[in-house]
């Protein structure tokens, strides 16, 4: 089986960096929008133009006033067309992913299961070396938290007591 060029070139670094909003982690305005409006012009899709146009909106909560974070900023969200779109690119781009994947083990079994065999012991080790750190780390951690526990029952047993209501009522005569 020859893999596909379409698979081929996503696994090819091409050096661009988009820095704007993301949706499904891909950039808004340099990916998505383009990519919709291509589809539009080629009549793939049928997004709203007043989506293409303003893909980014006020959002509102369900009594209709305008939805704030806790940090106090306005909550701005991507079009409801857009966001379906975007959704279904990613179950399409999964499934194409799965499919891919159960081409070719089902026509090289012995390839794949020699590549898994192979990636799991070499990753016996790092997972040996993360085992033993994690469980040195979680004994310092311990050994932490004893000590503290330590410090403030001694520190709590150094305070004075508080005096009982008895003694503080009772006033010298």
């Amino acid at each position: 089986m020859e893999t596909p060029s379409y698979i081929k070139s996503l696994l090819i670094p091409n050096g661009k960096k988009p820095t704007g909003r993301k949706v499904w982690s891909v950039d808004l305005e340099t990916v998505w929008l383009p990519f919709f409006t291509a589809t539009n012009t080629m009549g793939d899709t049928h997004i709203a133009p007043d989506a293409l146009g303003a893909p980014l909106r006020l959002a509102y909560n369900q009594d209709g006033s305008v939805k704030f974070s806790k940090s106090g900023r306005p909550v701005i969200a991507v079009s409801k067309e857009i966001a379906q779109n975007v959704r279904l690119v990613r179950e399409n781009f999964i499934a194409g992913l799965q499919d891919y994947a159960n081409a070719v083990v089902t026509e090289n079994p012995d390839g794949y299961r020699a590549m898994v065999e192979m990636a799991g012991k070499a990753g016996e080790p790092i997972i040996q070396s993360d085992r033993r750190n994690l469980d040195k780390a979680m004994e310092e951690r311990m050994e932490e938290a004893i000590a503290e526990a330590e410090a403030n029952a001694n520190a709590e047993a150094d305070m004075p007591k508080p005096k009982s209501k008895r003694e503080r009522e009772a006033v010298p005569a």
